[in-house]
């Protein structure tokens, strides 16, 4: 098949290019909001908006416009949507043998103030889980785990999608600093110092945002010291890991100086109030369990950390990579009919390349594997019957069936802007402001967040275009990298592909664009905020 090149400006006039090139997304987000469509279902439509602007605007022959949704769906099965199955299997287990009651008791029993809660899980487990494996793990277990407390559906999933801002430029061991500086050619550990000037301040915000969002001003009054121990903690340790070793411990280190610190200081503080959004359930938690029940109760959850970690490590993933010695068990499987048959132009890259499409199937290597290890070593632990695993697939599956479809509609409509060059074109048209690019570059991360759902993902498609742009306009190419990966992660608590990960979590398929309203507006707050930073001190 003959390759085909790519065009970012089919108009002539690269602002009205942006225009035609923003209304699958804006179509997408009307569809969720304004007609209150399920999730895949508008996805389904943008997959039809975005084909027909990529074949009549674009050129795009059929055949890659296929292909890149093809590719997309297959993205959205492996890995998105295995790591959300069993993230969400391994929390049923806990339920269904009685061990999520011990959890919740031992939570309560460092707090029982819901408020603090919050901070304990949703924030810092929330941020070392996002460390240590990322790739929506985090959010669906810190859900889960706020709905068996006692917190609505609606908003356990919303508070996570907020609280998992604090750590969602470094999760899974750094990748979304690490992979755009080495794509640009950057030392990582300038663009980590970057972010480190304006993201640890945005985490102490987001602890005292929590707060606010459950129990407003008073809330944050009762609770003000603790929220300065949790929040002034996890910022402080961040900034300081950033600075010294990188992004790869930023999260692990921050998350576990905060939890340590907010659990030593609630030892000898405890606000006047103990608030609680279920007052029904707080005498379930007066039963006082032995130190060995607790630990037994959390060993899943504590053989999960140690598993994703060591996924993680560079020592073992160097194992599966190519030229190392397992490399043969890692399936690379090139997409027929895209694989390289899309060229890319400068400046989104610096000379024309090929567009790679391979499809990625790593069985052994991945954080769905480090999960269904846990599975496994839990169903034995706990002694769960056949009947009980049985029972929790079939549930699970029946749970998860709209958010699968939303998830693989999503990145599959990510997908066609992304190859047929959609999302470059909204990218170069604000890099097209000149000066005053460090205010629009956070939206381009922004931007890239929300169609692919995924910070790494975001750098990939944009930090190149960021680097050639501020290295034309005179400033460091580190700084315009370093605000592409906060722009976007400012943006993980609105992508779709974030959203149905949520819900599905909580048992809300069907309802994303309610917990799309509920975050929305936190999300453009915050990425005004960092324009704004960007524009004055970048």
């Amino acid at each position: 098949m003959n390759v085909w090149e790519q065009v970012y400006n089919p108009m002539g006039n690269i602002w009205m290019s942006a225009i035609l090139a923003a209304i699958p997304i804006i179509f997408f987000i009307v569809m969720l909001t304004v007609f209150k469509l399920k999730g895949f279902i508008a996805g389904f439509f943008s997959i039809l908006v975005a084909g027909t602007f990529a074949v009549f605007i674009y050129k795009m022959p059929v055949i890659l416009v296929l292909m890149s949704a093809i590719y997309g769906v297959l993205a959205g099965i492996w890995p998105v949507a295995s790591i959300v199955f069993a993230a969400i299997f391994l929390y049923k287990i806990t339920v269904k043998t009685g061990k999520f009651a011990i959890i919740e008791n031992s939570i309560s029993f460092i707090t029982a103030d819901q408020r603090l809660q919050v901070l304990i899980v949703a924030f810092s487990f929330g941020a070392f889980l996002e460390g240590a494996a990322g790739f929506g793990a985090p959010v669906a277990i810190t859900s889960a785990i706020l709905v068996g407390l006692g917190f609505s559906p609606i908003y356990a999933a919303s508070l996570c999608l907020i609280a998992n801002i604090a750590g969602g430029a470094y999760g899974a061991m750094g990748i979304p600093v690490t992979v755009p500086a080495l794509l640009t050619g950057l030392d990582g550990l300038v663009v980590g110092r970057y972010t480190a000037l304006i993201l640890p301040i945005i985490s102490i915000v987001i602890a005292f945002l929590l707060i606010f969002i459950i129990d407003g001003l008073k809330g944050i009054r009762q609770t003000f010291p603790a929220i300065l121990v949790s929040g002034v903690s996890f910022g402080l340790t961040q900034a300081i890991v950033l600075t010294f070793l990188g992004a790869q411990l930023a999260d692990i280190f921050a998350a576990i100086v905060s939890l340590v610190a907010l659990a030593l200081f609630l030892q000898v503080w405890k606000p006047k109030e103990i608030f609680r959004v279920n007052k029904e359930k707080a005498a379930n938690m007066q039963v006082k369990y032995s130190f060995g029940e607790v630990a037994y109760a959390w060993m899943p959850f504590v053989f999960l950390t140690i598993c994703v970690t060591l996924f993680n490590l560079s020592f073992f993933k160097n194992l599966f990579i190519p030229g190392g010695p397992l490399e043969k068990l890692v399936l690379m499987l090139p997409i027929p009919g895209l694989n390289n048959l899309v060229i890319k132009h400068a400046p989104i890259v610096p000379q024309d390349t090929p567009f790679a499409a391979v499809f990625k199937l790593d069985l052994l290597s991945s954080t769905t594997t480090a999960i269904v290890i846990t599975i496994i070593v839990a169903s034995i632990l706990f002694r769960c019957s056949i009947k009980q695993l049985r029972d929790i697939t079939k549930e699970t599956t029946k749970e998860l069936l709209s958010p699968v479809l939303t998830i693989c509609s999503v990145l599959a409509f990510a997908y066609i802007c992304t190859y047929s060059g959609m999302s470059s074109t909204l990218g170069l048209a604000f890099a097209s402001t000149g000066e005053v690019f460090p205010l629009f570059s956070p939206v381009l991360g922004w931007l890239g967040v929300f169609l692919t759902g995924s910070v790494v993902n975001s750098g990939s498609l944009f930090a190149p275009l960021q680097s050639v742009t501020a290295s034309q306009i005179g400033i460091a190419p580190e700084t315009m990298v370093a605000v592409n990966v906060m722009g976007g992660t400012m943006a993980k608590m609105i992508s779709p592909q974030s959203i149905a990960v949520a819900a599905a979590a909580v048992g809300l398929a069907g309802k994303e664009s309610d917990l799309f309203k509920v975050t929305i507006k936190y999300s453009l707050c915050l990425l005004v905020i960092i324009a704004l930073i960007s524009w004055l001190i970048f």
